[in-house]
């Protein structure tokens, strides 16, 4: 009987940490700062992104309007591996990681945004993410250290927050988890 191509959920397993050793074991030092989404879907699925990449945590900030049903439906239940943290004010939360040093770098089509692909990440780094209709608050933008985007090759102007944010966060864990850890 030929084996299959696929990898079983046993296969995906063995090279996992325990779920204690996960739980202890250090991330990198990347947050993701969603500044005012309200999509159930979308936050589900930065948290299931923050798992995937093994960063630090996930600020959620603004009113919370999230649907309790289909928040696990998007995040699969990795929310019990992430540290998610919820907060009122985005910028008093970009303050806060501004002072403990990190790099802030909003995603959102600017006058002088750059392309995501051509920035050289920190060690320590923020991504802010804005609202579905709004984008990235003034507030928060005025914060960053850049303001970046992905090109758009078609007539769309933008993708779905969480796609965007799936594209971006994937290029900066990548840049960190190469850089030398102090």
């Amino acid at each position: 009987m030929p084996s299959k191509i696929q990898l079983s959920k046993d296969d995906l397993r063995k090279n996992k940490p325990s779920r204690d050793e996960y739980l202890s074991k250090s991330k990198i030092p990347l947050v993701v700062v969603l500044d005012n989404v309200t999509n159930s879907y979308n936050i589900g699925s930065f948290i299931r992104l923050a798992d995937a990449f093994g960063i630090e945590k996930v600020i959620v900030c603004g009113a919370l309007t999230i649907s309790d049903k289909k928040f696990k439906k998007a995040s699969r239940n990795e929310a019990k591996w992430v540290r998610v943290e919820y907060s009122d004010s985005t910028t008093a939360s970009l303050q806060t990681l501004l002072d403990a040093g990190y790099g802030i770098y909003s995603v959102e089509l600017c006058q002088a945004s750059v392309d995501y692909s051509q920035i050289a990440y920190p060690s320590s780094c923020v991504l802010v993410l804005g609202n579905e209709r709004k984008g990235v608050s003034e507030a928060a933008l005025a914060l960053s250290h850049q303001h970046i985007h992905i090109p758009m090759f078609g007539m769309g102007n933008s993708l779905n927050v969480a796609t965007a944010g799936a594209i971006v966060l994937a290029e900066c864990a990548n840049q960190i988890r190469k850089l030398p850890q102090s």
